[in-house]
């Protein structure tokens, strides 16, 4: 690289660590794919809708480039800056298609939206105007190169949402932590109530390992683990049960 650093450790000095994301990219086929979770995509978005700045910390500096990867980048494309999609233009282009679209990419979603639409359909959708960050992470839902149509269909569900929040109790949900993440070798899981169960699967499902416990803290070996994504099934003393994702590098 031209930084004379790894992709994976340039990614954690310059946005992991000023951010609290966590997550790495790994090689899928000819693809660097950045595998994460939920709650740090959505740390991504508000880095994005606050123009680069993470608690008065400017990681982008560069305010003409944010400009040109959040408006239309070239002439092909209406709806394209720089590997951010743009809702409210008046024409779009789809990879694979010769041909130019009237009309907003996403109609049922606010004008001002940026998306990242990501590899099997995984979305970053941020919307300034509602100081708003949408979040999708699942199954790979069709075989289009950019699932904008099933993004959409989202976005229309969302609109019939009444989100007034009256009468809604406050819940509470108790807090599993696993560290480091990534891993080289030792993994920890702390939770409010005891752990009594641990369980590792593959990401093809194959289950690993099954452990019992009665502490509030497991520390693991993970060093006879080949480099790749794992899930871990965490139960807690109330039945509980919790699953949480970890790379090993």
């Amino acid at each position: 690289m031209a930084t004379g650093s790894s992709l994976n450790n340039y990614t954690t000095i310059k946005l992991k660590n000023p951010t609290g994301m966590t997550g790495a990219f790994i090689p899928v086929d000819y693809n660097n794919v950045f595998y994460s979770t939920a709650r740090s995509m959505a740390r991504f978005g508000l880095l994005i809708e606050n123009e680069g700045n993470w608690n008065g910390n400017q990681i982008m500096t560069d305010a003409n480039y944010f400009y040109e990867m959040t408006h239309t980048s070239q002439s092909i494309n209406e709806a394209y800056g720089y590997l951010w999609w743009l809702n409210g233009s008046n024409t779009y282009h789809l990879p694979g298609s010769q041909f130019t679209f009237p009309g907003s990419i996403n109609p049922n979603a606010p004008a001002d939206m940026i998306c990242a639409l990501g590899k099997n359909g995984q979305f970053i959708d941020v919307v300034p105007s509602q100081d708003l960050v949408l979040i999708r992470m699942g199954d790979f839902p069709s075989s289009a190169l950019v699932p904008y149509l099933f993004n959409d269909q989202i976005w229309e569900y969302m609109n019939q949402l009444n989100c007034n929040g009256v009468g809604l109790a406050e819940t509470t949900t108790t807090n599993v932590e696993l560290y480091p993440n990534p891993t080289e070798g030792t993994l920890n899981i702390t939770a409010e109530q005891a752990i009594i169960s641990t369980e590792f699967f593959t990401l093809s499902g194959t289950k690993l390992s099954n452990q019992a416990w009665k502490t509030n803290k497991v520390t693991l070996s993970v060093e006879h683990f080949e480099s790749g994504i794992y899930f871990v099934n965490v139960t807690l003393i109330d039945g509980t049960m919790k699953q949480l994702k970890f790379v090993v590098n």
